[in-house]
């Protein structure tokens, strides 16, 4: 995905770079390698802000080039300028609204029809531009050849071949960058089409691309363009503009958008057929084999499974497991409590500041123990494990393998995505459900997050708690979260208005992940994580501290008894546990991992709680995330909806197993 890792980025207020400086704009299709571009030309500091009246985010920066400095914009990844989301409706308006020196278009050199068809658009818009082909080891593999001298004197601009996951390239980038061309190419449509041209164009107002590209756009159906025209030119112009519109529409039995894109593929056909060669790799390579198993309905089954059962071992037992063994018994058990006792008795005399900071809601005893010795440990080995699936290319076949299952719930695959970076954080999950097409996928997405996909850090203590059952419990708690689901993804789907959407998804090549790639984006997560964590930890501590000192946690415990030790089964303390879980899952699920530990639950309770707090309501920063994103009316009532289930499930699955006498 063209998104930004936020442990890479410095976020401030107001514009990165001097306004000054000559401007240019990355664009192109998604998953191209936008992002490692933009980050090799301006480095690590960028400013990251919401497009106005959006809830896209645009990244800017300032690239130190030979010549001097130039400010650089990162725009959403497009299919095509005529918009059919925000993210592209957002790339379209900063084309149409801002002014720059320069455009660089970034392709992915194995789908150079894809590439060519926003070239042919560029071109029409008028703009100085040029092409940067990334991903040409990928396309050479494939045994595709690219004549880029050809295909630069097609279009009359410079092409760039480049590899920038290897830096290869970036150096003519920077030099091209300064001397941008217009396109010479020229596309002649239908008569009537540009008739149609010809007599919108004296109608439109200047602006940032030229009049044949927004009358190319009009006469596509593009209707977002309308509010700025109308405040352009007025709704007189607006109407005479609408006019000439249908007056083409009429010649022809196809809609105008459609036959607009059939004279661009067909042009574009052409140059392909002159530029590009195709040799048959006739010894296919295991990765290659491996990735079309990986999507096959059937075969890709035991692929999930082996990845799944190495997720249990990488971060179930040796994270949940060896790792935290050592830091909790070891280093905290033998080295950093004891002394914190012995150091705070000696200078704190108060007894009241000695328990608030060693005792049983101490910030270190409790608050630095869970962060450190039990969350960050299975959180690393999580992050690695995640960040290896990410680069290897597997999670986009996941996605066209889980197609059917999602759609059930009204999505299709791409949902999976979302769904999939939830498990590293559900607040930038929340973010990225931006992909999707539509409202109804969107709304769903967001729900299906809060409900039931643990983050990282829970999921880490989760699957150190399931370490400790059979197998029949995994099992059964990874059935029930998912049958809760999927039920309320069909329902919403049922419930909510709107159609589906088509699913086209752009699939990379299986890779074997870079050691430096994988430590580089690691470390930048658990610093993220130490930063957003540890000091809601220390503010949950703080509240179970004075809860208890005015016994608060006894009146929450005789108040929530009849639920959670009568209904669900669960010992009078996991009332804690669901109480700080709102501030952070993970910690709420801590909580439960030191019941646990203590002996304090049996099998039949760890399935119970564990069910009950993976569906339990979002994390608080999740919670004004879905506020940002879908509204305070719908985040409100999301939460009203989920922390009833999730009580209700356990409940019933404790039931369940008790009456059935099942031991786990």
């Amino acid at each position: 995905m063209d998104c930004h890792d936020k442990s890479q980025i410095g976020k401030e207020s107001g514009k990165s770079g001097d306004e000054s400086f000559p401007r240019a704009a990355l664009a192109g299709n998604p998953n191209v390698g936008k992002s490692v571009i933009f980050g090799l030309l301006t480095g690590k500091y960028v400013t990251v802000s919401n497009y106005p009246g959006t809830s896209v985010e645009v990244t800017r920066g300032t690239a130190k080039l030979p010549g001097g400095n130039m400010t650089l914009l990162d725009t959403p990844g497009v299919n095509s300028f005529t918009p059919m989301s925000e993210d592209e409706r957002v790339t379209r308006d900063i084309l149409l609204k801002e002014r720059f020196d320069a455009i660089v278009q970034v392709g992915d050199a194995k789908n150079l029809k894809r590439v060519l068809m926003l070239t042919v658009q560029l071109a029409e818009m008028g703009n100085p531009f040029f092409l940067v082909l990334n991903m040409g080891d990928e396309a050479a593999s494939r045994g595709i050849t690219i004549d880029y001298e050809k295909l630069a004197g097609v279009f009359g601009v410079e092409v760039v071949p480049a590899i920038a996951t290897q830096k290869k390239g970036i150096d003519r980038i920077s030099k091209a960058i300064r001397n941008p061309m217009k396109s010479a190419f020229s596309l002649r449509y239908n008569e009537h089409i540009e008739r149609g041209i010809a007599s919108m164009e004296p109608l439109l107002p200047e602006s940032g691309i030229s009049k044949r590209s927004l009358a190319l756009m009009l006469l596509a159906g593009d209707n977002s363009l309308v509010s700025w025209l109308n405040s352009e030119v007025g709704l007189d112009v607006v109407k005479k503009i609408e006019l000439i519109r249908q007056e083409v529409d009429d010649h022809f039995s196809e809609s105008l958008g459609y036959v607009i894109s059939h004279e661009r593929v067909r042009a574009v056909e052409g140059v392909v057929r002159q530029v590009m060669t195709t040799e048959t790799v006739r010894k296919t390579s295991l990765a290659v084999r491996l990735g079309s198993w990986s999507m096959h309905p059937v075969w890709g089954l035991p692929i999930l499974l082996a990845v799944l059962y190495a997720m249990f071992v990488v971060v179930g037992q040796f994270g949940a497991g060896t790792l935290v063994d050592f830091f909790e018994e070891t280093i905290f058990g033998n080295y950093v409590n004891p002394w914190s006792e012995k150091i705070v008795k000696a200078l704190i005399p108060i007894p009241i500041l000695q328990e608030l900071i060693v005792g049983e809601y101490g910030l270190i005893t409790m608050a630095i123990t869970y962060a450190i010795a039990i969350v960050l440990p299975i959180t690393g080995a999580f992050f690695i494990f995640f960040g290896a699936l990410e680069d290897s290319g597997y999670l986009p076949r996941l996605a066209i393998m889980m197609d059917k299952i999602f759609r059930v719930m009204g999505l299709n695959g791409k949902a999976v995505l979302p769904m999939i970076l939830g498990l590293g954080c559900d607040t930038m999950a929340t973010m990225t459900a931006r992909i999707l097409d539509t409202k109804k996928e969107r709304i769903i997405v967001t729900l299906l997050l809060a409900l039931g996909v643990p983050c990282s850090a829970q999921i880490g203590v989760i699957l150190g708690m399931l370490a400790k059952v059979s197998l029949a419990g995994t099992l059964i708690w990874g059935g029930t979260v998912i049958g809760v689901m999927l039920l309320v993804g069909f329902l919403a789907a049922k419930v909510l208005p709107g159609g589906e959407s088509d699913f086209l998804l752009e699939i990379p090549p299986l890779r074997v992940p870079k050691i430096t790639n994988l430590l580089v984006k690691t470390l930048g997560r658990i610093e993220w994580y130490l930063k957003e964590a540890v000091p809601l930890f220390i503010l949950g501590t703080f509240v179970l501290f004075v809860a208890d000192k005015i016994k608060l946690l006894e009146v929450i415990e005789r108040v929530t008894a009849p639920i959670v030790v009568s209904f669900m089964g669960l010992p009078a303390k996991a009332a804690e546990s669901f109480l700080i879980g709102f501030l952070r899952r993970d910690y709420g699920a801590a909580g439960l991992f030191k019941l646990a530990e203590a002996g304090m639950m049996d099998g039949v309770q760890i399935v119970v709680s564990l069910i009950t707090v993976t569906l339990f309501v979002p994390c608080i920063a999740n919670f004004f995330m879905i506020a940002k994103e879908r509204g305070v009316k719908m985040a409100i009532a999301m939460s009203a909806f989920i922390f009833p289930v999730a009580f209700l499930v356990g409940g019933l699955a404790n039931g369940i197993l008790r009456g059935f006498g099942v031991t786990l």
